[in-house]
């Protein structure tokens, strides 16, 4: 029994003894998390402080330049004002310079190709108000190459009859005069400055309201005599009809120089007759091609009228109706006559703009969203058509809007100017 007690009492002291040292032990580990925090926290604070100071620096040094370049800005801009206000004072300059001077370094055989043929040049009409067209012995505006002779002329057209399919962006200009070709041409010269009339006998065609040579002539001489421009009388384009309606025109109008046309391969024979009778210009109408044209020239020249009485006259489209061959048939003509010396080719060329531009569905169609402003549109397709033949080669272009005329003699006396 007493060993019992004895162990016992031995065996509490060892635990007594254990709960101290596991008391230490805790204690121990509170003052070692208490430590750890501490460390943590002093590391930590000072690290932030330290990174918040280093970028604090870096903005203040930012500032600093921006300052420096701020002030170096406005100090450019204070030397500048100056040159700026002298540039501003001074007289505008042209920009532009002629080929021969931009080129002077180059050999001129680098880029000329001059030609020793020529255009022929045709009169029509007589006298001061004579119109003459051709003689260019170059491309079209290739002024470094040669000269462009009598330039790009320009004819309105009129009607013998009131025309019944023309938008009213057009008819507003002339329909005060529609009832009377004879004021419609004068209108055209006095208030428009035509410096010709081309006049269409669109109601003798047989295919519309076949009206006769009495009415035809008729109109031709009301028209002559009320203006002082040369004329130019296109028959209805039907073959056998033209051949009765020019006999009776030419007749009447006599050796006044007034062109006629259109002469096709099926009445060639007829109308060259009556043309060298009175010693008149003619138009050869022929479909657009080369080889067309040039057998249209020969077999008029090989009924004896001379070369230098013959317009050719392509058959050209509007733009956007073929307008791009066109331009290549007669491009391909020009040069053929200009670098081939084919005398044959060496006539100008007549183009019935107006005509062609005004007869398409976009220049009828009228005001919308989608196509914009009709008048615009009309007047920039038929300045478009004009300005793209003339670079073709056109001599002599047949036009109806006075706007569209307005814009395309604007951009030929640019061309020519410089």
């Amino acid at each position: 029994m007493q060993n019992e007690k004895e162990l016992l009492k031995s065996l509490i002291d060892i635990l007594s003894d254990l709960r101290l040292g596991l008391k230490n032990f805790h204690a121990g580990i509170e003052h070692l998390e208490e430590g750890i925090e501490k460390l943590e926290t002093e590391l930590f604070n000072k690290t932030i402080f330290v990174e918040e100071k280093e970028e604090k620096e870096k903005i203040e040094e930012k500032k600093e330049k921006l300052k420096v370049e701020e002030k170096v800005i406005s100090v450019k801009k204070e030397e500048e004002k100056p040159k700026i206000e002298q540039i501003a004072k001074a007289e505008p300059t042209n920009i532009y310079r002629p080929l021969s001077e931009r080129a002077k370094n180059i050999p001129e055989s680098l880029y000329k190709d001059v030609t020793t043929e020529k255009i022929r040049e045709i009169v029509i009409g007589e006298g001061k108000k004579s119109l003459k067209i051709g003689e260019e012995n170059c491309l079209p505006f290739y002024l470094f190459d040669g000269h462009m002779g009598n330039g790009v002329k320009i004819a309105m057209e009129i009607l013998d009859v009131k025309p019944e399919d023309w938008p009213e962006s057009l008819t507003k200009y002339f329909s005060d005069v529609f009832h009377d070709p004879a004021l419609w041409a004068k209108k055209c010269v006095e208030v428009y400055s035509a410096e010709a009339i081309c006049l269409y006998l669109q109601g003798t065609d047989p295919n519309y309201l076949n009206l006769d040579a009495e009415h035809a002539k008729q109109v031709v001489k009301k028209v002559t005599d009320s203006v002082d421009v040369p004329v130019i009388i296109w028959g209805s384009g039907n073959s056998e009809k033209d051949v009765e309606i020019i006999k009776e025109v030419a007749e009447l109008i006599g050796g006044k120089g007034i062109a006629i046309g259109p002469i096709l391969e099926s009445n060639y024979r007829t109308l060259a007759a009556v043309a060298m009778g009175y010693n008149l210009p003619v138009i050869a109408s022929s479909p657009i091609d080369v080889n067309l044209a040039k057998q249209l020239n020969i077999l008029l020249e090989n009924m004896g009228l001379p070369l230098d009485k013959i317009i050719m006259d392509p058959s050209i489209g509007a733009l956007g109706y073929g307008i791009e061959y066109a331009y290549s048939v007669m491009e391909r003509i020009r040069i053929a006559a200009l670098y081939y010396n084919d005398t044959t080719l060496q006539s100008p060329f007549v183009c019935t703009v107006g005509r062609e531009v005004w007869a398409t569905k976009e220049a009828q169609l009228p005001t919308d969203d989608i196509f914009g402003e009709q008048e615009t549109r009309g007047v920039l397709m038929e300045a478009i058509t004009a300005v793209v033949l003339s670079l073709a080669g056109g001599d002599l272009l047949i036009m109806r809007h006075p706007k569209a005329i307005e814009l395309c003699q604007s951009f030929f006396d640019l061309l020519m100017a410089n």
